[in-house]
Parts: structure tokens; sequence; C-alpha cells
């Protein structure tokens, strides 16, 4: 029921110089993989932009089969880092993020080598799936374990934290909370015990990558939107309703607390001054599908990020007639299941 590693993302051939590069890689570094995760209360605006601190608590699911594997290896004859995203070489705002982070386990480590990283997903890069959770986490690993460092759990989330917030929760296999804290030691994500056995149906209206990055978008709302600050303060609320959901297994209460949570977030977008608008046509037509099938009696509740792609909240049980009867409303789009994933690993 999950999505194969070609789902999204074909393959190329690597050159000569990147052959190399992985074979480094593999030879003297790390090698991590991540899921991502898809947040249920959502995560939507910093207290703290250089501590990537949010202003809300919030909760996700971390699914199979989107995945980044990315190797890491650091050189002691160069200070520069270099940066392949499937097998094509990155520069600019995407190697400054990463050499961000590398900078961080370089400070803890005490070394100051270049390093190269070669990274590889199953989920479309920058599209609204949440890319940025697992590539960060599985980088917070990879790149802390190459350096030496053997960090727990809540340290790999707050390091995890530093490259994109989500990623503090793809360090976490199922659900997981990530509070928001008030500084970097008290930021973190842990895991939550789940009765329910859940699936998230993913269907994608654009793997294209998005013309407003999910951080300008943020920063555009918190600044903007006149609607901001009363989704602020609704968010705990949200977030303590769904916990008392996940432990009382009520799909019905989390399902209506997600669609309701990820609405309000969306209304503070398309307030924002200018407005950002990430829905597209086959977005409402596929939330309006998604109506029709609880109308129908399936348990299926929506939820959107900073994308036009729509995900599905339902349970591994009925995640299979789900899809099939999204497929028969929406047969133009691309539609994949996805059950609760694993943490973050080394490989």
């Amino acid at each position: 029921m999950t999505s194969s590693g070609d789902t999204f993302l074909p393959r190329v051939e690597l050159t000569d110089d990147t052959s190399l590069l992985a074979n480094e890689a593999a030879a003297g570094g790390a090698t991590a993989t991540a899921n991502a995760n898809i947040a249920l209360v959502k995560y939507w605006g910093k207290a703290d932009e250089d501590l990537i601190i949010p202003r809300t608590s919030s909760l996700s699911l971390t699914l199979e089969g989107l995945e980044t594997t990315s190797s890491v290896c650091f050189r002691e004859d160069s200070t520069q880092d270099r940066l392949f995203i499937d097998d094509v070489e990155r520069h600019g705002k995407a190697l400054n993020r990463v050499s961000a982070l590398l900078d961080l386990v370089r400070e803890q480590a005490g070394i100051q080598a270049g390093a190269v990283v070669m990274s590889r997903n199953t989920v479309p890069y920058e599209a609204g799936l949440a890319s940025s959770s697992s590539a960060f986490a599985a980088l917070a690993l990879a790149a802390s374990h190459a350096a030496g460092l053997r960090l727990n759990d809540t340290e790999l989330s707050r390091l995890a934290r530093r490259g994109s917030g989500s990623a503090s929760r793809s360090v976490f296999g199922g659900l997981a909370v990530w509070h928001a804290g008030h500084d970097d030691p008290s930021s973190y994500a842990e895991a939550v015990d789940c009765p329910l056995d859940l699936a998230i149906v993913v269907v994608l209206i654009s793997g294209k990558p998005k013309k407003i990055s999910s951080r300008e978008a943020m920063r555009r709302s918190v600044e903007t939107s006149d609607l901001y600050d009363a989704w602020v303060r609704a968010n705990p609320r949200d977030l303590e309703r769904a916990l008392r959901a996940v432990k009382a297994g009520d799909i019905k209460a989390l399902g209506e607390v997600a669609q309701g949570n990820f609405l309000g977030m969306h209304a503070t977008m398309m307030t924002a001054k200018p407005p950002v608008m990430y829905w597209m046509p086959g977005s409402v037509e596929a939330l309006q599908a998604v109506d029709e099938l609880r109308q129908d009696g399936l348990p299926a509740w929506a939820t959107m990020d900073a994308g036009p792609n729509v995900k599905v909240l339902t349970t591994a049980a009925d995640a299979r007639r789900v899809e099939d009867e999204l497929r028969l409303r929406l047969p133009r789009c691309a539609i994949h299941t996805h059950l609760a994933g694993p943490g973050v690993r080394l490989l």
C-alpha cells in the first residue's frame, strides 16, 4: 500500500564525479534514512527565526514510503560542502541550509572539515509533501554519526529542528508531538503512543516545486494576516483535543480536529498581504471528494500543508477503500496510501 521508490521521482545515472563522491561517502561517512511526516495539528509560524522555535506545538504522523536517504562524509582535504539531491549538485539556498546544519555538527564535534552530502528521495522536492522533514532528519543523524557524535533522541530532534522545524518530528515513527518550547533546549519532539492504526492517502495534485517557499509563506502569514493570532490562540485547544482523541482511539474526533486545523492555517495564508494561495482547482475537487466519502460513511478527513496536494487521514483498515473511491472520483490524480512509518535510522 505504500509508494515504491520510483513512484514520484525518476532515477538518473551518476556521473563519474558523483560516483566517486558517493563511494567516498559510503566508505568514510554515515548513511541514514528518514520518513516524511504529515502534521495533523500544524506548525505554522516561528517565534524565533534563527533557532526555529515555533509559535505553536504540533502533532504529526510519520509515513511509510516517503523517504529521504542521505550519506554524509567529512573530508579533511576540503573546507567546502557539496550537496547532491537525486544526483544533481545543488547550490544556493539548498546548500546554504545544509551547510548551516553541518556547521552545528562541526561545532559540537570540534571539526572543520567540509562534507559531501548525497541525498535521494521518494518524495517530490519542495512540492508541499514535507520533503524537508525527512531530508533534515536523515541529514542530522547521518552528519552527527559521521562526525563521531552519538546523540539521544531529544538531542537529535533538536538538531534536526535547526534544519527544518518539521524534521524534529521525523526522528520518531508513528505519531509525534513537537513541544514548541521557548528556547533551544525546550523545543523538541517526542513519540506519542497511539492505539489507532492510522494511514494517510496522498492525492498528488502537483509534484512541481512551489513558487512561494513555506518559509516565505509562513513569514507573510505571521506578519500580515489578521487571522493569524486567532489561529495561534486556537492551536493549544486543537492539540489537546487531538491528543485526547488519540488516547481514546477516536478517529472521528481526531479527523475533525485535523481538518479544522488545516483550514484555519490556510485561512491565514489567504488573508496574508499579498495572499498566498497554494490551492489549485484539483485541490478543491479533492477536498469535495473527501467530504463526499465521509458523507457516504467512510472515515476520511482532509489536511493540506504549504502546497496544493491533499492528504486524507483514515484508518489502515479503510485505506484501500478510500484510495479506490478517490481514484474513481479523481481519475487524473496520482493517489497512494501510506501507513504509519518508522523513525530515522542508520543504514
